[in-house]
């Protein structure tokens, strides 16, 4: 019984520790509107782009940040994955370049935009942010803050 609590215990902070990417750009429009929340649209490279990995890995992975995001953002994440054995479906390709058409047309990697469900832009960031994963969320929660009603 008590393996079974540990595992059960550890499956559950498994769970509570990844931030949930919305792949369907549309859904993650929905989503915000019926809950009054956010988008958070990340450009990476997941398979190639340093920074892009660090950010990930240093920030949306950090406990703060997916504490705030969880209850705050929608998040979504276009990615440019470059290896073959990454590549996503043809259906998701096309809204990511739809996607980077739109809100990234420079082609930068990561790049990040803060959204509210009509798709206007609230604000957005160039490369890896120059703070902490404290800082970074605590910024984006303002941002949400001062942005919905």
């Amino acid at each position: 019984m008590r393996v079974m609590n540990v595992l059960t215990g550890g499956l559950v902070f498994l769970l509570m520790s990844f931030t949930v990417w919305e792949p369907d750009f549309e859904v993650a429009r929905k989503t915000a509107r019926d809950k009054n929340q956010l988008i958070l649209l990340n450009f990476s490279g997941s398979d190639w782009c340093g920074p892009c990995i660090r950010l990930r890995k240093e920030i949306f992975d950090s406990e703060q940040f997916i504490k705030m995001a969880d209850t705050t953002l929608i998040m979504v994440n276009a990615d440019f994955p470059r290896n073959k054995k990454n590549q996503l479906e043809r259906r998701v390709q096309q809204q990511n370049e739809s996607l980077a058409d739109k809100y990234n047309p420079g082609g930068k990697f990561p790049y990040t935009v803060l959204l509210n469900a009509d798709g206007k832009v609230i604000a957005s960031w160039d490369g890896y942010p120059k703070t902490d994963a404290a800082h970074f969320t605590e910024d984006i929660k303002k941002l949400c803050d001062a942005n919905t009603h």
